[in-house]
């Protein structure tokens, strides 16, 4: 469903992702694990078309999106939700899903967006401003479900959120798989969440893909050794 190839990054002078390689099934989450600074958020921007690629091939569905910009790329089925939220803390919950229907016929928030997450529901009327930081990350992700992409991207979704709100994130993106059997990519330094959620799991040290395992066979402390600075 995702296939990224060979794909090199760079700011100005500094190449930032050499060589990047890996690809995610329908229906599969992958975790990409890594240290802060060492390429996630680089190789997310770049998935998304925020970040122009230097040379490389990332396609979805076997349709080749690297030239493409974002939003063609939200067409042909990549939704993102980046670090920190990015939620409109001005306009209602409602209206910040709203955001994500834009290129919708219908305005209609799907029934079963409020079933995944109640709280939007209930606090559909209150400024996203006014939500705590777990129930902003479950609004930016409602917001990109609502686009119906086979890819979503999630960028480091557990940072700064209580451990009790994780646990629901990850019960939540269980669900929107088993329900949408869609492609999960998730950027994450927390091992116990990409346990949770992942089938299969990438270790990023600067900008290159250094170790990949699936759950099953999983050497913990080999990734947190990776983690720890």
């Amino acid at each position: 469903m995702l296939e990224v190839k060979d794909l090199f990054v760079s700011y100005g002078q500094s190449e930032a992702l050499h060589g990047i390689s890996f690809e995610a099934n329908k229906n599969e989450t992958v975790a990409i694990m890594g240290r802060n600074g060492m390429g996630k958020t680089t190789l997310f921007k770049s998935l998304m078309g925020v970040l122009p690629t230097k040379s490389g091939e990332i396609s979805v569905a076997g349709s080749s999106v690297v030239k493409d910009e974002s939003y063609k790329r939200v067409a042909k089925g990549i939704a993102y939700v980046p670090q920190g939220r990015m939620i409109f803390p001005t306009l209602t919950v409602e209206e910040n899903i709203q955001t994500g229907l834009e290129n919708s016929k219908s305005k209609k928030i799907p029934d079963e967006i409020y079933s995944l997450f109640p709280v939007l529901f209930d606090m559909r009327a209150r400024k996203g401003g006014n939500l705590s930081g777990g129930q902003q990350q479950q609004l930016a992700i409602a917001r990109a479900l609502v686009t119906n992409p086979k890819v979503l991207l999630l960028d480091e979704p557990t940072e700064g959120i209580q451990p009790s709100i994780i646990k629901d994130i990850a019960k939540a993106l269980n669900e929107i798989r088993k329900l949408r059997e869609i492609t999960i990519v998730v950027s994450e330094q927390v091992l116990s969440f990409a346990m949770d959620v992942a089938d299969r799991l990438f270790v990023i040290e600067g900008g290159r893909l250094v170790h990949e395992t699936t759950r099953a066979d999983t050497d913990a402390e080999r990734i947190k050794a990776y983690l720890s600075v």
